[in-house]
């Protein structure tokens, strides 16, 4: 099912404006919400959370009453009474216990464009879903109350929905995935794996939209549920990681490269920051080793930025800048360069690396695809790489 493209666009905003967009089956019940006040230090009850809360797998108690957080690179080892740097996954006498299971902050029917996934099934739409909590602390971060609601100690309106009502809330939209977005979708781990799980039985495809700071423990538990995932690839500097996001750039690498290796297809996203990450030199490096490591046939988006959250003072991207970058996309051998937020340019459609045919046309979120019932270019035969066909089994 595709909306109206003025309908989509009201769902590009934030997670919480989307509701009245949705037709009325798609949308999400704004009934049955609670409330929940997260801070880094929380209580030490009696007994474990229940509502929401699950034990955290990849942990490891240690003899002190601490726990080691193996699920993202940060691997926090947190104390009693207190929760990772993400905010949602708390120790509570020793055991660590997942806050954010069943815990929804968002949820919209998003095309699959707005993601972006350019080559998962063009035109389709996707259940999209987010708990709140994130490893990293971008200044420029468009979704920062659910991102970081837990550590500015925001009051979140949250949604119980276990993970078959998930699912069954994206059968009744017709979707044809459901994304784990908005915010990191490492720190709900536990509740995308079941997801994963039942969406696969379902027909329906899993998808992560990440900052790709997952360890290589989770992404092995990944692979088995995951299909498809956009990797936001912020910059080619560590400094950029360490200063913007509180993250560094390695563990990123690594992490794109275990998904690819775990069989999950691939898309990169780069938001392309002025006077941040924007140095040619660097955009070089980044479109280079994405061609090395991951193959031409990787999709690179080039998003424009515009002022957000704690980085208002900052212009938006000039387009001589996007046209440049991708530019140095192609020059490198990537054979899909897409530019974003930057409608006029026109730069989103889907080329075939063969002959140079359009295959997909895109204009806004309005999309036509040419291509063959396989996924192929009906001119000259060559399947274009990406998802296509039926959700693997």
């Amino acid at each position: 099912m595709i909306l109206p493209t003025d309908t989509l666009r009201q769902g590009t905003r934030d997670p919480f404006s989307v509701r009245a967009a949705l037709p009325a089956e798609a949308r999400v019940s704004e009934t049955h919400q609670t409330t929940m006040q997260f801070s880094n230090r929380a209580p030490a009850p009696a007994k474990p959370p229940t509502t929401p809360g699950v034990r955290a797998r990849l942990a490891v108690a240690q003899p002190d009453g601490s726990v080691r957080c193996n699920v993202c690179a940060h691997r926090c080892l947190v104390r009693n009474g207190r929760t990772g740097i993400c905010g949602v996954r708390v120790n509570t006498a020793g055991e660590l216990w997942s806050l954010a299971y069943g815990a929804v902050a968002a949820a919209a029917l998003d095309p699959i464009e707005k993601k972006p996934l350019f080559h998962v099934d063009p035109g389709s739409t996707a259940y999209s879903i987010s708990t709140l909590g994130c490893p990293f602390h971008c200044v420029f971060c468009q979704n920062w109350e659910i991102a970081q609601g837990p550590r500015l100690g925001l009051d979140i309106p949250l949604r119980p929905m276990s993970p078959a009502e998930v699912v069954a809330e994206a059968r009744r939209s017709g979707a044809r995935s459901i994304a784990c977005t908005y915010v990191e979708p490492t720190v709900f781990l536990e509740y995308a794996l079941d997801i994963g799980e039942l969406a696969r039985a379902a027909g329906l495809r899993t998808l992560f939209i990440t900052d790709g700071y997952a360890t290589p423990e989770a992404v092995g538990l990944l692979g088995s549920v995951l299909d498809a995932a956009n990797v936001d690839l912020k910059s080619f500097d560590d400094a950029f990681y360490r200063r913007l996001c509180g993250a560094r750039l390695a563990p990123v690498l690594e992490a794109i490269e275990a998904y690819r290796r775990a069989g999950v297809w691939l898309e990169i996203t780069t938001l392309i920051i002025p006077g941040a990450n924007d140095d040619e030199v660097q955009l070089r490096d980044l479109a280079g080793w994405i061609v090395e490591r991951l193959g031409p046939g990787t999709p690179w988006h080039i998003s424009r930025f515009h002022p957000d959250y704690r980085m208002r003072d900052v212009v938006a991207t000039p387009t001589a800048t996007l046209l440049r970058a991708a530019e140095i996309g192609r020059e490198a051998g990537l054979h899909h360069v897409y530019v974003g937020n930057a409608p006029a340019l026109g730069l989103e459609n889907t080329h075939c690396p063969g002959c140079s045919r359009l295959l997909v046309e895109r204009h806004g979120y309005q999309v036509r695809s040419h291509l063959t019932v396989a996924g192929a270019c009906p001119g000259c035969g060559r399947p274009l790489e990406g998802l296509f066909s039926e959700v693997r089994v």
